[in-house]
């Protein structure tokens, strides 16, 4: 399967110690990650194709992923309909514990802590809304998040995590400040204010992006990460489209968004200096950042834990993963079965292959594996 090029970024590879998730599974798959069940799963177009009708809400940051797997899918499968709408992580899962739509997008696990005012946690309103059985939360697209900005004259941008934390909580507000004069010597830097802009909806990427200057300059970001942006300057826009947009079109403009929409807006786009030296957006780096992730979560339930705090030289640190959220059990039998054949369908290697062409990962055969049994799992 080849996906369209919507897009112009190169895929990363998720390898290494990410490859632990597969391990200690009670269940392994003995075929190969590219294995699919059914004619659904494989693209074929028969009498074993699926129909019906399946919803998904959330991330934005796997909007293109999805929106192509569902149009190659459904053209295989011409009885079957899904759709899948890109609110944000935060209102993917409110929905989808809600009982609105079959399955969540989140570029975060489900939260296993109480919510404020004592509400139960995301998981648990998750396994009330599956009848009680567990939801689990499986990796399907991941990719970095960009330090996107727009400064006339400015082509090279070097930043480390504390002035970053800094630029976005207003502390330093002209993009000629020492701080960052320090950082890019030799550059000509304007005394233009610099104009933050972050998500206004709740998102995925926002956590993402709290837990990075959270984990990597503690001493700067001292709020709790959550869906919600902490800081108080600049202008919140909807999605990553509107913030991507809101820096495009702003001289001065800064805004932390999914790479691939950085590249489609032509932002600059700063390299970060954890403190093992400037490191350079791309897919090889990374990819690095993810190979490190450890296993967070037990059987089925692969969420993953990123070092954001890392300074081994020549890794990318800001990444996200985007989970695809669903009942193990508890869905209607209809849309189980659909729903599994569509889940099989991005995660098979041809597909998964094609993420690439549209600037998304490759998961490595041994996620894949893992992920494919947890979908064989759901019942």
């Amino acid at each position: 399967m080849k996906l369209s090029r919507t897009a112009r970024l190169g895929g990363l590879a998720l390898a290494g110690s990410l490859a632990l998730v597969a391990c200690g599974s009670d269940n392994n798959s003995s075929s190969d990650s590219s294995s699919t069940s059914g004619a659904a799963a494989s693209g074929s177009s028969s009498a074993a194709a699926l129909s019906g009708s399946l919803d998904g809400e959330g991330s934005t940051a796997q909007k293109n992923a999805i929106d192509e797997a569902i149009a190659t899918f459904t053209q295989n499968n011409p009885n079957a309909k899904v759709s899948y709408n890109a609110t944000g992580s935060g209102a993917g899962i409110k929905s989808f514990n809600g009982g609105q739509v079959d399955w969540a997008g989140s570029d975060s696990a489900l939260k296993t802590d109480p919510g404020d005012g004592g509400a139960a946690s995301e998981t648990d309103a998750a396994k009330q809304r599956c009848s009680g059985n567990d939801a689990w939360n499986l990796p399907l697209v991941a990719g970095p998040i960009s330090v996107g900005y727009n400064v006339q004259g400015v082509d090279k941008l070097v930043l480390t995590p504390s002035v970053i934390a800094q630029i976005f909580l207003g502390k330093i507000t002209t993009w000629n400040d020492p701080a960052i004069a320090k950082l890019n010597s030799g550059a000509t830097l304007p005394s233009t204010k610099i104009s933050v802009f972050y998500r206004s909806d709740e998102s995925g990427t926002t956590e993402n992006f709290e837990k990075y200057l959270a984990g990597a300059a503690p001493a700067d970001f001292t709020a709790k990460p959550s869906k919600v942006w902490a800081g108080k300057t600049g202008q919140g826009a909807a999605k990553s489209a509107g913030v991507a947009q809101g820096v495009k079109s702003t001289d001065g403009g800064v805004g932390y968004v999914e790479w691939s929409n950085a590249k489609d807006n032509k932002l600059g786009v700063a390299q970060v200096d954890n403190g093992g030296g400037a490191v350079e957006l791309s897919a090889e780096s990374a990819g690095k950042a993810v190979e490190a992730a450890q296993p967070a979560g037990q059987g089925n339930d692969l969420r993953l834990k990123l070092d954001h705090a890392t300074k081994t030289p020549g890794v990318y640190p800001i990444v996200l993963v985007t989970y695809e959220i669903v009942c193990s059990k508890g869905l209607a039998a209809d849309k189980t079965a659909l729903l599994k054949g569509f889940l099989k369908y991005v995660a098979q290697a041809d597909t998964q292959k094609g993420l690439a062409d549209i600037g998304y990962a490759t998961l490595p055969d041994a996620v894949l594996s893992k992920v494919n049994t947890a979908i064989d799992a759901i019942s």
